[in-house]
């Protein structure tokens, strides 16, 4: 699909993660990601970041073909599926959508 906009696209990102525990595997691997990107440059230990996407995108992937039964739309669109990503994990982490 095609997506002028991520305003275009932020809904149909949504659709592909409507399985609540798929969304949690996001959540998960995005808050370990953050974590883990923090952990890195406070201690500048900077081989964790390898991990990061490892961890990020892992448990969303393993909910993706486990929960959702669908291709993740990083797979497509990277970069608006990060930045859905991240405005998920915000929407998530303040009540706007259920965890």
């Amino acid at each position: 699909m095609q997506f002028d906009s991520f305003e275009a696209f932020y809904p149909y990102y949504l659709s592909e993660h409507s399985n609540r525990q798929c969304r949690r595997l996001h959540f998960v691997g995005t808050g370990s990601g953050i974590a883990l990107l923090i952990a890195a440059l406070v201690t500048h230990t900077w081989w964790l970041l390898a991990l990061v996407p490892v961890v990020g995108y892992g448990g969303a992937w393993l909910g993706h073909f486990v929960f959702e039964r669908n291709e993740p739309a990083a797979f497509k669109n990277p970069w608006w599926s990060l930045r859905g990503d991240f405005l998920m994990f915000g929407q998530m982490l303040t009540g706007r959508i259920p965890f």
